[in-house]
C-alpha cells in the first residue's frame, strides 16, 4: 500500500470533518512527526499539480482535503445550478435522520443510516436545509446538526413539531415528509 494514498483515503473517507494527526499515526501505525512530513509531501503534490483540484488544509492538528480556493467561483456555479437541485434519495434520509433527531452528529447519523456519509452534510448545508449548531462534548468535540429556518420555510413548517408522526422511531424515512420529494 503506497503511503501517501493511504492518508489520501484516509482524508476523503473523513470528510469535511478531517483527521487529527494523531489519528492518522494510530491508523498507519507510524507517529505524528512521520504523518507530518507524508502530508507536507502530499499538500505539495497537489499544490504542484495544475490537473489537481484538491489540497490539503490543517487547523488546530486537524487535517481535512478540501478544494483548492482557485475553484471556488466553480463550486459556487455548482451549488446554485439546476443540474445540483435534485436531492439524492442518501441526501433525503440524512435530511430525515437530522430533522427528527437532533442535535446530531455524523457519527451517530451514520450509525442510525448504516452507511458512511460522502457528501450528503455538504449538500444539505449548501443547500441552507441543515447548520451546524454546536460541537458535542466528547472526545474530539464532534459537530452537531439540525435543520434551518429555511428547512421549516421549504417544507412549510412553522416549527419542528409539526414533522410527521413516526409509526417506528428508528424507520425514519417511512411514511414521512420527505418520502415523494425528488426535487429541491
Amino acid at each position: 500500500m503506497k503511503e501517501l494514498a493511504a492518508y489520501e483515503a484516509l482524508l476523503f473517507i473523513a470528510g469535511e470533518e478531517g483527521l487529527k494527526l494523531e489519528e492518522l499515526a494510530q491508523l498507519t501505525r507510524s507517529t505524528a512527526d512521520h504523518v507530518s512530513v507524508s502530508l507536507d509531501k502530499l499538500k505539495s503534490k497537489y499544490e504542484a499539480d495544475e490537473n489537481s483540484g484538491l489540497t490539503l488544509i490543517e487547523t488546530a492538528d486537524n487535517v481535512r482535503l478540501v478544494t483548492k480556493k482557485s475553484f471556488s467561483p466553480l463550486i459556487q456555479l455548482y451549488a446554485q445550478s439546476p443540474l445540483s437541485k435534485q436531492l439524492s434519495k442518501a441526501s433525503i434520509e440524512t435530511l430525515a435522520v437530522i430533522a427528527y433527531k437532533q442535535p446530531i452528529t455524523r457519527m451517530e447519523i451514520e450509525e442510525i443510516r448504516g452507511v458512511q456519509l460522502s457528501s450528503s452534510l455538504q449538500k444539505l448545508k449548501l443547500r441552507q436545509l441543515i447548520q451546524e449548531i454546536g460541537r458535542l462534548d466528547a472526545p474530539g468535540k464532534p459537530v452537531l446538526y439540525g435543520t434551518t429556518e429555511y428547512f421549516l420555510d421549504y417544507f412549510g413548517l412553522n416549527d419542528l413539531t409539526e414533522l410527521p408522526e413516526l409509526e417506528v422511531e428508528e424507520e425514519l424515512t417511512s411514511q414521512s415528509l420527505f418520502d415523494d420529494i425528488t426535487e429541491f
